[in-house]
């Protein structure tokens, strides 16, 4: 028996490695500079969405609510898999340099080793994994769109209740139930939100191809 199984690659060979990302720059910009220059535009365009969406707080402890989480799958997902790895790496680099560019105006080396430090790393895995994602065309259609941004959530997950759990020394069990639980009904609405936005933006590109 033949069981079926989702596809990962969901375009043509040709089509595959473009997101919504690069049909941001208008043409008549994008003519001007060169392709390093788009991707160094974009990169720094999504550290500072990420920077932006800390300013989202409604605070609980020890791991606040934020618009974090949203910002970084909707990175991802629009500037594929290196440029979104990278653009979170420099939200963390800025915020490492002392920058206040983590949740409650956070920043420092100290605050990266400290209880939220592994949601830090997580938001780098998460934009990379949902990057690919899209990449692959899971972003065209609202379901794998929706799937594309809960793998990422889940790597938030995977990073953030480990570290968690050694820095505050709790169980497993204790830091999930701290920094997870609290957050799954908040993040499933910030996935949907997230995920929404990538078909919509697909065909709003489809319907005006020489406005990019």
């Amino acid at each position: 028996m033949t069981i079926a199984l989702p596809r990962i690659q969901r375009l043509p060979q040709a089509e595959r490695g473009i997101t919504i990302g690069d049909f941001l720059v208008p043409i008549r910009i994008g003519e001007r500079i060169s392709s390093r220059a788009r991707h160094i535009a974009l990169i720094l365009l999504g550290a500072i969405v990420v920077s932006l969406s800390t300013q989202i707080i409604i605070p609980t402890s020890p791991i606040p609510f934020t618009g974090q989480t949203f910002a970084v799958l909707l990175v991802g997902g629009a500037l594929g898999f290196r440029r979104a790895a990278l653009s979170l790496a420099l939200y963390m680099l800025l915020g490492a340099v002392g920058l206040p560019v983590f949740s409650r105006g956070g920043h420092g080396t100290e605050f990266i080793l400290g209880a939220t430090g592994g949601y830090i790393i997580g938001f780098i895995v998460a934009a990379a994994v949902a990057g690919r994602l899209a990449e692959l065309g899971w972003d065209r259609h609202i379901v794998g769109s929706i799937g594309a941004m809960l793998v990422g959530n889940i790597a938030i997950y995977a990073f953030g209740a480990p570290w968690l759990a050694v820095v505050t020394h709790r169980s497993l069990g204790d830091a999930i139930a701290v920094g997870v639980a609290p957050f799954l009904l908040w993040d499933a609405i910030k996935i949907v939100a997230a995920a929404a936005v990538f078909p919509a933006a697909w065909w709003l590109v489809g319907r005006r191809p020489g406005e990019r």
